[in-house]
């Protein structure tokens, strides 16, 4: 068989092979293999008892969905104590009623949410390897509050209006409150600082001085932002918007973030210093995909139980 390049054919064709199979796995299966990742985190005071935080994320809802539809909606079976939507719930303007209907379970138990990018506007289709230079090189973000060029107007408004009826808390560059049996939670949001809707002046001055808990929620967690919240003494900061690197490499780990956090923290618990205080920092990898990379490798889709524990 004739090599070309040098390359003997059958070499070329298993490497294509190879190729073609992976994105096979990625897109047809491990995009779709939903699971639950539970963790313990140390930050309630001594003698309170534990809470359950499930904490959902970068939905981007696609219509015709149905199996992302029947495990969020399965997750209400954990009975959480209260729920935190850090963002990015559609990837398609005609998604709302299915995101809706699978999180429907979900609005039964309190809850407080913030949106991302793509919550206010669609995704553009673009080439994938120009995506992972521009990350690599540490493009991140779009340059003022305006979509990208030819980026489409999300229905963002059904879905505040349906998350607030259900009396879910917008934390949308703002403080909000829960009371859970005896306890008094406070929240401190951002609006997303993927497109510099942050407005952290308007939130500062740290946690509330009366409350058993202060927690800070955002979507993408870029350094300015967890160094403010971190500088200002919160215990712990959620967001998502990483989708864990979505593409990584087995025994490596993530390539890119999709912001200037580095790619050791891209999912999971880590922690993160700001002059004398250090903050625990949780990123969830979220449950989906930008609707024109459907595909995550070494990277399953997922949801979060954080048990909430008294400090040591």
């Amino acid at each position: 068989m004739r090599a070309r390049y040098g390359v003997p054919l059958k070499v070329t064709a298993g490497i294509a092979a190879a190729g073609a199979a992976g994105l096979a796995y990625a897109a047809g299966f491990e995009a779709r293999s939903f699971r639950l990742r539970r963790i313990t985190v140390p930050v309630l005071p001594r003698g309170t008892r534990p809470l359950r935080m499930l904490q959902v994320s970068d939905i981007h809802m696609v219509s015709g969905q149905g199996k992302k539809r029947a495990w969020l909606q399965s997750l209400a079976g954990l009975r959480p104590d209260f729920v935190v939507n850090t963002g990015d719930n559609l990837s398609d303007p005609n998604g709302v009623p299915e995101l809706l209907d699978a999180l429907g379970p979900l609005l039964d138990f309190p809850g407080v949410y913030v949106f991302g990018s793509n919550d206010y506007y669609g995704p553009k289709l673009r080439n994938p390897a120009r995506y992972l230079i521009e990350k690599a090189q540490g493009r991140h973000g779009l340059n003022g509050n305006a979509p990208a060029v030819g980026a489409v107007h999300n229905p963002w408004e059904e879905i505040r209006d349906t998350f607030d009826t259900a009396g879910w808390l917008n934390l949308t560059n703002t403080r909000a409150r829960l009371k859970l049996e005896g306890l008094e939670l406070a929240f401190t949001g951002l609006d997303d600082p993927h497109i510099k809707r942050d407005r952290y002046d308007r939130v500062a001055g740290g946690p509330e001085p009366d409350a058993d808990l202060s927690l800070a929620v955002v979507h993408a967690p870029y350094l300015r932002s967890l160094d403010a919240f971190t500088a200002d003494g919160y215990p712990l900061i959620l967001a998502g918007h990483t989708h864990g690197g979505q593409l990584c490499i087995p025994f490596y780990g993530a390539l890119v973030t999709n912001c200037d956090l580095d790619t050791e923290r891209v999912k999971g618990l880590s922690t993160h210093r700001a002059g004398d205080n250090t903050a625990y920092l949780h990123v969830s990898a979220g449950c989906g995909t930008n609707r024109y990379t459907p595909v995550r490798f070494a990277c399953p889709p997922e949801a979060t139980l954080l048990t909430l524990t008294p400090r040591d």
